[in-house]
């Protein structure tokens, strides 16, 4: 039997599903204050739909974007709760890319002139490939002295 897409989930669920261990969603609640799972007695928690959802998008910006815990806390403060949820949707917000590497500050400049633009997960994984292909390519062919400065 399954639960309903509704029903309340406990960590170990919530650990399973978004393949983080139990430990790191609790040290995520200390870090993103917007995390509120329900307690119980025993201090049993609860997490509900939007929680995960907001788990979930917290996970992609950390583990596949590159976010520092810094720069997600800075993201829903700017961007809210909501922007962050929807990417557990298969959402991207063009504003909310990383600006921490060279491959990330090349992408974010071009979101910049392009303004809001939304593109799937899949697709945005897609692109960054690409681009760190690219940029690697060219950083080989500078080693090698053969491309012009």
């Amino acid at each position: 039997m399954t639960k309903s897409d509704k029903a309340f989930r406990t960590i170990s669920e919530v650990s399973d599903e978004l393949e983080v261990p139990a430990h790191v969603l609790r040290f995520w609640e200390t870090k993103f204050p917007q995390v509120k799972p329900m307690k119980r007695g025993g201090g049993r928690r609860y997490y509900r739909p939007e929680d995960i959802s907001l788990l979930r998008g917290v996970r992609e910006m950390l583990h596949v974007d590159g976010y520092s815990i810094k720069g997600v806390q800075k993201a829903l403060k700017d961007h809210g709760v909501r922007a962050i949820s929807d990417r557990s949707e298969g959402v991207v917000v063009g504003t909310l890319v990383p600006q921490e590497t060279d491959t990330q500050t090349i992408a974010a400049s071009a979101n910049v002139e392009a303004g809001s633009i939304t593109i799937s997960v899949q697709d945005r994984k897609a692109m960054q490939k690409a681009l760190d292909a690219l940029i690697n390519l060219r950083k080989s062919l500078m080693e090698n002295g053969k491309a012009a400065a």
